[in-house]
């Protein structure tokens, strides 16, 4: 427990100064959105590359840890599709407001997951969280198009939309880079290993103080049953399951724990964006990214500790 407290408490206070940072007005708007676009377009792909270009994966279970997750979404996300009628009866769930559950529970927000995964478990940790980007990604994407062009009132995007947005994504396209050159068998020349390394100390950081920064306490309303059922669906219930795919699919030590790590970190923040453009309930997606984020400080402990 101590070892796990000590990985994460650096996470949250980094996650704090970018809150602090971003409400005392040292860093604006405009800037916030700047730096986030370098982490994004530059840093985090740095990470990516250079982590599955230099990994072994011969020394873990790849596919098992990849089917897993895959089976532990796909699992959440038939739950559901099959109870959102009744989560409309019992609770006057809407459709629209249904759709932010389904993104809050199912989605994730990867640039924790690295932090804490490299905290936790060094290279190893950040290329097996790597894996699990490469198989859940474009499932979760996909998977919340689908479902908030069914219940939301926005315009849905094209498939050839949804395919370039998957294609020109940066962390899919220096995932597969990085596979293309591990399978080359070709070491990487020291100077660019070197630039990469210098690339990757700062993309950690960077990244989650703006997922601090996009904290909005201001916007919490008081609980309702939408925004609890979207808050703690996730970190309730997807390590469970994440726990419990992996071991039926045998993945067991470090590779298990980035499994619940992958499973326990909140949603991702750009669901908001998604929600905003597609008719969503932006604002309870909002809310419940907030609320994820705050009480990750104790459900991914919890979560570790359980079942690692």
């Amino acid at each position: 427990m101590l070892t796990t407290l000590s990985a994460l408490v650096p996470v949250i206070l980094v996650i704090a100064s970018g809150y602090l940072i971003a409400r005392t007005g040292l860093i604006t708007g405009e800037q916030w959105r700047g730096v986030e676009q370098l982490a994004f377009y530059a840093l985090f792909p740095a990470v990516l590359f250079r982590t599955i270009a230099l990994a072994d994966f011969s020394s873990f279970p790849t596919l098992n840890m990849g089917g897993g997750l895959l089976a532990s979404i796909s699992v959440m996300a038939l739950v559901l599709l099959a109870a959102r009628t009744t989560i409309e009866k019992i609770w006057g769930i809407g459709p629209t407001r249904y759709t932010s559950i389904f993104q809050g529970t199912l989605r994730w927000n990867a640039m924790i997951a690295l932090a804490i995964a490299d905290n936790v478990a060094g290279d190893t940790g950040l290329a097996m969280l790597a894996v699990a980007m490469v198989f859940l990604i474009p499932v979760l994407n996909i998977a919340s198009i689908l479902v908030l062009s069914r219940y939301a009132s926005g315009t849905a995007p094209s498939s050839t939309k949804i395919a370039r947005d998957l294609y020109t994504n940066p962390f899919i396209l220096s995932i597969a880079a990085g596979v293309v050159w591990n399978v080359s068998g070709l070491a990487l020349p020291a100077m660019i290993d070197d630039t990469l390394e210098i690339f990757s100390r700062a993309a950690l950081p960077i990244g989650i103080i703006c997922v601090g920064a996009g904290l909005d306490l201001s916007s919490l309303r008081r609980p309702g049953p939408a925004l609890t059922m979207g808050t703690f669906l996730r970190p309730v219930f997807m390590p469970l399951l994440a726990f419990g795919f992996g071991s039926l699919f045998g993945v067991t030590g470090p590779a298990l724990a980035v499994m619940i790590i992958a499973s326990a970190v909140p949603c991702a923040s750009n669901s908001y964006l998604l929600a905003r453009q597609m008719g969503g309930d932006a604002k309870l997606m909002a809310e419940i990214i907030t609320l994820q984020t705050l009480a990750a400080t104790v459900t991914i402990p919890l979560a570790l500790l359980v079942f690692t």
